[in-house]
């Protein structure tokens, strides 16, 4: 699965994108957000107020109750605001 972050959701994490393997237990964007959050202190800052993230999977944005695909990209965006 592909992953691409943007923002300063990249600048925390420290990467534009990466390939991941999910571990089965992750089912859904509300784990994958979870998951991410466990994996060391960039993503936990990126993702310390994860219902805030914005998610788009294969290009289309879903809540965080959405199931994740078994293959395709994911990506996170923060909040965005508009003046």
């Amino acid at each position: 699965m592909k992953l691409v972050y943007f923002a300063w959701v990249r600048e925390r994490i420290g990467q534009s994108e990466e390939e991941i393997t999910l571990p089965p237990e992750v089912k859904t964007v509300a784990e994958l957000l979870g998951w991410l959050a466990k994996r060391g202190d960039g993503y936990a800052t990126a993702l310390e107020h994860a219902e805030a993230i914005r998610v788009a999977v294969n290009h289309e944005h879903v809540d965080h109750t959405a199931r994740l695909p078994g293959d395709g990209e994911i990506a996170l965006f923060p909040p965005m605001t508009g003046g």
